[in-house]
Protein backbone atom coordinates (compact mmCIF):
# COMPACT_ATOMS: atom_id res chain seq x y z
CA UNK A 1 0.00 0.00 0.00
CA UNK A 2 1.11 3.07 -1.15
CA UNK A 3 0.53 6.60 1.11
CA UNK A 4 0.19 9.79 -1.16
CA UNK A 5 -0.76 13.42 -0.05
CA UNK A 6 -3.76 15.21 -1.15
CA UNK A 7 -3.45 18.33 -3.56
CA UNK A 8 -3.48 21.57 -1.76
CA UNK A 9 -6.66 21.98 -3.82
CA UNK A 10 -9.21 19.67 -1.70
CA UNK A 11 -6.88 19.56 1.59
CA UNK A 12 -10.01 21.21 2.65
CA UNK A 13 -12.19 17.74 2.10
CA UNK A 14 -9.00 14.72 1.69
CA UNK A 15 -7.01 13.45 4.72
CA UNK A 16 -5.60 10.52 2.25
CA UNK A 17 -4.78 8.90 -0.61
CA UNK A 18 -3.84 4.73 -0.83
CA UNK A 19 -2.93 3.67 -3.50
CA UNK A 20 -3.75 -0.63 -3.35
CA UNK A 21 -2.05 -3.29 -5.86
CA UNK A 22 -1.05 -6.54 -6.51
CA UNK A 23 -0.25 -8.53 -10.00
CA UNK A 24 -1.08 -12.10 -8.22
CA UNK A 25 -3.60 -13.72 -10.35
CA UNK A 26 -5.87 -15.15 -6.67
CA UNK A 27 -8.60 -14.22 -4.45
CA UNK A 28 -7.38 -11.84 -2.22
CA UNK A 29 -9.49 -10.59 0.91
CA UNK A 30 -9.07 -7.14 2.29
CA UNK A 31 -10.02 -6.47 5.79
CA UNK A 32 -11.75 -3.24 6.21
CA UNK A 33 -12.40 -1.54 9.75
CA UNK A 34 -13.61 1.75 11.71
CA UNK A 35 -11.78 4.35 11.27
CA UNK A 36 -13.74 7.37 11.39
CA UNK A 37 -13.26 8.32 7.64
CA UNK A 38 -15.71 7.96 4.55
CA UNK A 39 -13.77 7.34 1.27
CA UNK A 40 -14.19 7.53 -2.42
CA UNK A 41 -13.31 4.44 -4.31
CA UNK A 42 -11.80 3.43 -7.90
CA UNK A 43 -11.00 0.18 -8.58
CA UNK A 44 -9.63 -1.65 -11.96
CA UNK A 45 -9.92 -5.05 -11.53
CA UNK A 46 -11.09 -8.28 -14.02
CA UNK A 47 -14.26 -8.97 -12.28
CA UNK A 48 -16.38 -6.74 -9.89
CA UNK A 49 -15.31 -6.85 -6.28
CA UNK A 50 -17.85 -8.42 -4.17
CA UNK A 51 -18.73 -6.56 -0.31
CA UNK A 52 -18.54 -9.54 2.33
CA UNK A 53 -20.51 -10.03 4.19
CA UNK A 54 -23.45 -8.43 2.30
CA UNK A 55 -22.15 -10.62 -0.70
CA UNK A 56 -22.82 -7.85 -3.24
CA UNK A 57 -21.05 -6.05 -6.04
CA UNK A 58 -19.15 -3.37 -5.97
CA UNK A 59 -19.08 -0.68 -8.86
CA UNK A 60 -15.47 0.43 -10.05
CA UNK A 61 -16.43 4.26 -8.76
CA UNK A 62 -18.20 4.76 -5.17
CA UNK A 63 -18.37 6.72 -2.28
CA UNK A 64 -18.36 4.30 0.90
CA UNK A 65 -19.99 6.25 4.69
CA UNK A 66 -18.68 4.91 8.02
CA UNK A 67 -17.70 2.07 8.62
CA UNK A 68 -18.87 0.31 11.82
CA UNK A 69 -18.92 -3.32 11.45
CA UNK A 70 -15.99 -5.28 10.23
CA UNK A 71 -16.37 -6.07 6.31
CA UNK A 72 -13.78 -7.76 3.68
CA UNK A 73 -13.35 -6.38 -0.45
CA UNK A 74 -12.78 -9.68 -2.27
CA UNK A 75 -10.92 -9.06 -5.17
CA UNK A 76 -10.52 -11.99 -8.00
CA UNK A 77 -6.75 -11.89 -9.72
CA UNK A 78 -4.53 -8.84 -10.19
CA UNK A 79 -6.18 -5.49 -8.98
CA UNK A 80 -5.24 -1.63 -8.54
CA UNK A 81 -7.55 0.46 -5.96
CA UNK A 82 -7.29 4.03 -5.43
CA UNK A 83 -8.88 5.43 -2.16
CA UNK A 84 -9.70 8.65 -1.32
CA UNK A 85 -10.07 9.55 2.39
CA UNK A 86 -12.40 11.93 3.31
CA UNK A 87 -13.02 14.23 6.45
CA UNK A 88 -16.14 12.68 8.23
CA UNK A 89 -17.86 15.79 7.45
CA UNK A 90 -17.25 15.98 3.51
CA UNK A 91 -19.95 13.20 2.77
CA UNK A 92 -22.94 15.86 2.85
CA UNK A 93 -21.14 18.64 1.88
CA UNK A 94 -19.80 16.84 -1.68
CA UNK A 95 -22.88 14.84 -2.44
CA UNK A 96 -25.88 16.26 -0.09
CA UNK A 97 -26.87 13.05 0.95
CA UNK A 98 -27.51 12.40 4.69
CA UNK A 99 -24.15 9.68 5.61
CA UNK A 100 -26.28 7.92 8.01
CA UNK A 101 -28.04 6.50 5.21
CA UNK A 102 -24.70 4.55 3.72
CA UNK A 103 -23.17 3.72 7.29
CA UNK A 104 -21.80 0.32 6.51
CA UNK A 105 -23.17 1.05 2.76
CA UNK A 106 -21.72 2.55 -0.09
CA UNK A 107 -23.12 5.19 -2.44
CA UNK A 108 -22.81 4.74 -6.38
CA UNK A 109 -21.27 7.46 -7.94
CA UNK A 110 -22.90 7.07 -11.34
CA UNK A 111 -26.17 8.33 -9.94
CA UNK A 112 -24.61 11.87 -9.51
CA UNK A 113 -26.31 13.96 -11.55
CA UNK A 114 -24.85 17.58 -10.94
CA UNK A 115 -21.30 16.19 -12.41
CA UNK A 116 -20.39 13.77 -15.37
CA UNK A 117 -19.20 10.92 -14.23
CA UNK A 118 -19.21 8.74 -16.87
CA UNK A 119 -17.02 11.17 -18.36
CA UNK A 120 -14.69 11.58 -15.63
CA UNK A 121 -14.46 7.22 -15.24
CA UNK A 122 -13.86 7.14 -18.90
CA UNK A 123 -10.76 9.23 -18.52
CA UNK A 124 -9.84 7.05 -15.58
CA UNK A 125 -9.99 3.66 -17.77
CA UNK A 126 -7.22 4.89 -19.58
CA UNK A 127 -4.66 6.73 -17.48
CA UNK A 128 -2.09 5.51 -15.47
CA UNK A 129 -2.43 5.78 -11.77
CA UNK A 130 -0.65 9.30 -11.58
CA UNK A 131 -3.24 10.70 -13.54
CA UNK A 132 -6.14 8.88 -11.90
CA UNK A 133 -5.47 11.01 -8.85
CA UNK A 134 -5.82 13.73 -10.93
CA UNK A 135 -8.37 13.20 -12.73
CA UNK A 136 -10.16 12.15 -9.40
CA UNK A 137 -9.13 15.25 -7.28
CA UNK A 138 -10.77 17.31 -10.28
CA UNK A 139 -13.78 15.43 -9.84
CA UNK A 140 -14.18 16.18 -6.27
CA UNK A 141 -12.98 19.94 -7.00
CA UNK A 142 -16.11 19.74 -9.46
CA UNK A 143 -18.29 18.43 -6.38
CA UNK A 144 -17.30 21.30 -4.62
CA UNK A 145 -18.24 23.59 -6.78
CA UNK A 146 -21.91 22.66 -7.43
CA UNK A 147 -22.59 21.93 -3.83
CA UNK A 148 -24.73 24.57 -2.16
CA UNK A 149 -23.52 23.18 1.40
CA UNK A 150 -21.68 24.81 3.84
CA UNK A 151 -19.39 23.65 6.76
CA UNK A 152 -20.82 23.55 9.92
CA UNK A 153 -17.85 24.71 11.53
CA UNK A 154 -19.20 23.67 15.24
CA UNK A 155 -18.65 20.24 14.33
CA UNK A 156 -16.20 20.29 12.31
CA UNK A 157 -14.12 21.67 15.10
CA UNK A 158 -15.31 18.36 17.43
CA UNK A 159 -14.24 16.30 14.56
CA UNK A 160 -10.96 17.77 15.09
CA UNK A 161 -10.92 17.95 18.75
CA UNK A 162 -12.21 14.00 18.64
CA UNK A 163 -9.43 12.71 16.27
CA UNK A 164 -6.64 14.86 18.25
CA UNK A 165 -7.32 13.87 21.22
CA UNK A 166 -7.29 10.17 19.72
CA UNK A 167 -10.83 9.90 21.00
CA UNK A 168 -10.68 10.12 24.76
CA UNK A 169 -11.74 13.55 25.43
CA UNK A 170 -15.00 13.66 26.76
CA UNK A 171 -18.38 14.56 24.88
CA UNK A 172 -19.51 16.75 27.88
CA UNK A 173 -16.30 18.54 28.26
CA UNK A 174 -16.15 19.00 24.68
CA UNK A 175 -20.28 20.18 24.47
CA UNK A 176 -18.52 22.56 26.72
CA UNK A 177 -16.11 23.92 24.77
CA UNK A 178 -18.06 24.44 21.97
CA UNK A 179 -20.78 26.22 24.01
CA UNK A 180 -23.45 23.56 22.83
CA UNK A 181 -26.19 21.79 24.65
CA UNK A 182 -26.17 18.09 24.46
CA UNK A 183 -29.57 17.32 22.05
CA UNK A 184 -28.25 20.13 19.92
CA UNK A 185 -24.72 18.73 20.02
CA UNK A 186 -26.00 14.94 19.08
CA UNK A 187 -28.37 16.27 16.45
CA UNK A 188 -26.04 18.56 14.72
CA UNK A 189 -23.31 15.73 14.90
CA UNK A 190 -25.36 12.73 13.34
CA UNK A 191 -26.72 15.33 10.78
CA UNK A 192 -22.74 15.93 9.53
CA UNK A 193 -20.98 13.01 10.45
CA UNK A 194 -23.95 9.52 10.40
CA UNK A 195 -23.00 8.65 14.14
CA UNK A 196 -23.30 10.23 17.60
CA UNK A 197 -20.01 11.71 18.79
CA UNK A 198 -19.86 9.05 21.33
CA UNK A 199 -19.88 6.01 18.49
CA UNK A 200 -17.36 8.49 16.57
CA UNK A 201 -15.36 9.16 19.44
CA UNK A 202 -14.69 5.37 20.15
CA UNK A 203 -14.38 4.48 16.45
CA UNK A 204 -11.37 7.24 16.67
CA UNK A 205 -9.95 5.80 20.13
CA UNK A 206 -10.10 2.30 18.24
CA UNK A 207 -8.87 2.76 14.63
CA UNK A 208 -5.77 4.76 16.73
CA UNK A 209 -5.26 1.44 18.87
CA UNK A 210 -5.45 -0.64 15.55
CA UNK A 211 -2.56 1.73 13.98
CA UNK A 212 -0.45 1.29 16.54
CA UNK A 213 -0.54 -2.61 16.39
CA UNK A 214 -0.44 -2.75 12.91
CA UNK A 215 2.46 -0.01 12.59
CA UNK A 216 4.63 -1.71 15.09
CA UNK A 217 3.90 -5.42 15.68
CA UNK A 218 3.38 -4.17 19.35
CA UNK A 219 2.19 -7.64 21.49
CA UNK A 220 1.97 -5.69 24.76
CA UNK A 221 -1.93 -5.38 24.94
CA UNK A 222 -1.61 -3.93 28.33
CA UNK A 223 0.37 -0.75 27.39
CA UNK A 224 -2.05 -0.32 24.30
CA UNK A 225 -5.17 -0.19 26.40
CA UNK A 226 -3.94 2.32 28.70
CA UNK A 227 -1.87 4.52 26.14
CA UNK A 228 -5.51 4.51 24.29
CA UNK A 229 -7.37 5.55 27.21
CA UNK A 230 -9.20 2.06 27.58
CA UNK A 231 -9.86 1.56 31.22
CA UNK A 232 -8.16 -1.91 31.17
CA UNK A 233 -7.29 -4.59 28.93
CA UNK A 234 -11.02 -6.13 29.18
CA UNK A 235 -12.22 -2.78 28.06
CA UNK A 236 -9.71 -2.93 24.78
CA UNK A 237 -10.29 -6.34 23.94
CA UNK A 238 -13.96 -5.89 24.29
CA UNK A 239 -13.75 -2.61 21.90
CA UNK A 240 -11.25 -4.77 19.54
CA UNK A 241 -14.23 -7.43 19.09
CA UNK A 242 -16.96 -5.26 18.51
CA UNK A 243 -15.43 -3.48 15.64
CA UNK A 244 -13.10 -6.91 14.04
CA UNK A 245 -14.96 -9.50 15.01
CA UNK A 246 -12.03 -10.98 16.41
CA UNK A 247 -9.49 -10.68 18.97
CA UNK A 248 -6.37 -8.34 19.14
CA UNK A 249 -3.88 -11.40 18.56
CA UNK A 250 -6.20 -12.87 15.36
CA UNK A 251 -6.41 -9.17 13.95
CA UNK A 252 -2.63 -8.91 14.00
CA UNK A 253 -2.01 -12.57 12.25
CA UNK A 254 -4.27 -10.99 9.13
CA UNK A 255 -1.56 -8.33 8.44
CA UNK A 256 1.59 -10.52 9.37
Amino acid sequence: MIRLKPSEKILAFVHDIFLLESELEIEHKLPFYADGYPGILYSETKDPIALYPANKELPNFFLYGQTIKPIELRVNGKYQLIVFLLYPFATRILLDINPKEINDACFDLYEVQKVDTKSTTAKLAVSNPTDQIDIITNYILELVKSSSNNFDNSIKLAVSTIIKTKGTISITELRNQLYITERTFERKFTKEIGVTPKQFAKIVQFSFSLNQIKESDYTNFTNIAYENGFTDQSHFIKSFKKYTGGTPKEILAKFS
